[in-house]
């Protein structure tokens, strides 16, 4: 019974242990898995990879490098409007059922990092959520379809923008690097 109460007792200040831990790391805006991002900048992290392409590619002219970057930024930003799975942030920060008002309190920062909404992807989930007929989730679908096939059209030009002014071995080291297909 000692034995058995001792175990109890020990287990308990351990949680309180561990409960005041997180909370001062919550405190601080760090943590651990998913803590705080501290002083992330993501034009420093965005420069730090075009030094790394600069580098890789290996460009010392600056007025070349000029124009592969501005293309490397095209692409970038096409996959940005592409988002996740073609469908950009569709439906993410709700859940089935709230309005389309109800988000995420980081939501404002997931949308300076991430994809501009679409449209019709905010169109098909508003039909969703009304329980629209399956004609108009069927017409919400193909325009969001279509809507996504633009944005994919655009990043193929654009990468086919970069790859014109890359050296053949400069285009083996982007497709191995992702930049192009």
């Amino acid at each position: 019974m000692k034995r058995m109460l001792k175990r109890v007792v020990l287990t308990g200040a351990v949680t309180l242990l561990c409960l005041n831990v997180g909370q001062a790391l919550a405190q601080q805006g760090g943590g651990g898995m998913g803590g705080g991002r501290g002083n992330f900048d993501p034009e420093q992290m965005r420069q730090r990879m075009m030094e790394r392409y600069k580098e890789a590619f290996g460009v010392t002219d600056n007025s070349e490098w000029k124009i592969i970057e501005e293309r490397i930024n095209k692409v970038n930003e096409a996959r940005r409007e592409i988002g996740f799975g073609g469908m950009g942030m569709m439906g993410m920060g709700r859940r089935p059922g709230q309005g389309g008002d109800q988000a995420r309190p980081d939501q404002d920062r997931q949308r300076r990092m991430g994809p501009q909404p679409d449209p019709a992807a905010e169109e098909l989930q508003k039909a969703i959520e009304d329980k629209a007929s399956n004609d108009v989730l069927k017409a919400k679908m193909t325009a969001l379809r279509d809507s996504v096939k633009a944005k994919e059209a655009k990043l193929q030009a654009a990468q086919e923008d970069l790859r014109k002014v890359l050296s053949v071995r400069q285009e083996a080291l982007a497709l191995q690097m992702g930049l192009v297909r």
